[in-house]
């Protein structure tokens, strides 16, 4: 039930909804003009004051590109991946292509408000997408996307509260993107030799990768359940923790067991692992993974630090000589063929093993403060996230001085 003011509506019954359209590429004169012309891809939750393309007079006049003013809310209708049902405001005046819905708000309502409040229902619309074979949203589906309306200045109250959080977050996004690029940098330098720590002078050897390392084949003969899959976010983690369920068979047995502090290489290449992730086992004590992930863990009289290994793993500074023993043509289903015997004769350049302790625990601050602002900013955006499951819904009112009533 709405609050006593506030009325249900659609999309339809307080916005225009129109779309764009795209110049013929042949047309060279279409092209490169003054006039911005938006893509769906450029639709990310934002404001809009830039355009990758532009088109010319010609162009707008000879398509069925239209332009838009400032303050229109633009809606990705389909894309790739996580595009359709994006939202956006422009900040400029504008023309679209035809896959972003122009959302034209009737003077009586608030742009601000409708940017908060569409974006809170982000997988809401997408999913209206799906009824369709195509999975793309359309200006029909559009209009009937049901919305409350509270009053004007009860809008323009909810969209500045919600503002303040806005800028929290973005302030916090540009602290851990700062943070990373630190973090990237001292990693590269130190690794590589680049800088050296006071009270290290001693010269880098080579070695051969079994020197420093050696094989675990330790089967699962203890009926140890906890399946162990690689995330490049999360490092290896149980599959109950990341799918919510085990997606392994049933007989264990043949899985390899590891235990705290011993690695796995899974050889199938992901978005930012061209050759496939290493990671050590370090969220628990122990767990099995599938018998083609490659297992090793460290010399037992190794002079070497689990943790520069870790960081030196996932910097990618392996992934040169991995490449290099990689057969032609072998990517079989995204797995490389990457021989056990090659992978152990992959070589090392590295330092003392007091140097890597000292450049891991420089790495590991660097390391503390960028999951202090991701923690941080996850937390902000589900305060945000809760607090306008309260506000769209009337639940929690916001106070009105005077002014605001008045107005």
């Amino acid at each position: 039930m709405l609050p006593e003011g506030w009325h249900r509506s659609t999309l339809g019954e307080i916005a225009r909804i129109s779309s764009g359209g795209t110049p013929d590429r042949a047309e060279p004169s279409y092209w490169g003009g003054d006039v911005p012309w938006v893509t769906t891809g450029e639709i990310q939750f934002n404001t809009i004051t830039s355009t990758a393309e532009k088109i010319t007079e010609a162009g707008l006049k000879n398509s069925s590109a239209k332009l838009f003013p400032p303050g229109t809310l633009l809606m990705a209708m389909y894309g790739q991946g996580k595009t359709r049902g994006q939202v956006a405001k422009l900040g400029i005046e504008a023309s679209t292509n035809q896959a972003c819905a122009a959302i034209l708000l009737a003077e009586t309502q608030h742009t601000d408000f409708f940017f908060q409040y569409l974006s809170s229902q982000y997988d809401a619309i997408r999913e209206l997408g799906n009824a369709g074979t195509q999975q793309n949203l359309s200006g029909s589906t559009l209009k009937e996307v049901p919305v409350p309306v509270p009053p004007l200045p009860e809008q323009r109250r909810i969209a500045r509260i919600l503002s303040t959080w806005d800028q929290a977050i973005a302030t916090t996004k540009q602290l851990l993107v700062n943070s990373r690029k630190q973090k990237q940098q001292i990693t590269n330098a130190l690794m590589l030799g680049r800088h050296r720590l006071k009270g290290h002078s001693e010269k880098w050897i080579h070695a051969d990768f079994d020197a420093v390392f050696e094989r675990v084949r330790r089967k699962n003969t203890v009926a140890n359940t906890n399946v162990l899959t690689i995330s490049g976010e999360h490092g290896l983690i149980s599959q109950r923790d990341y799918f919510n369920k085990s997606v392994a068979s049933d007989n264990l047995s043949g899985y390899t067991l590891l235990m705290r502090g011993e690695f796995a290489y899974n050889k199938s290449y992901s978005a930012g692992y061209p050759v496939g992730a290493i990671k050590p086992l370090v969220n628990y004590d122990a767990g099995v993974v599938s018998s083609l992930y490659l297992c090793f863990r460290l010399q037992g009289g190794a002079d070497a630090s689990l943790d520069f290994f870790r960081h030196f793993f996932e910097a990618g500074l392996l992934n040169q000589e991995i490449e290099g023993i990689a057969q032609e043509g072998a990517r079989n289903h995204g797995l490389l063929n990457v021989s056990v015997v090659d992978f152990f004769k992959l070589r090392l350049h590295i330092p003392s093993g007091a140097e890597q302790r000292h450049i891991a625990q420089v790495i590991n601050v660097a390391e503390a403060e960028e999951k202090n602002f991701a923690t941080q900013l996850k937390a902000l955006q589900n305060e945000k996230l809760g607090l306008m499951q309260q506000l769209f819904t009337g639940k929690r009112r916001v106070s009105m001085s005077e002014t605001e009533t008045a107005s």
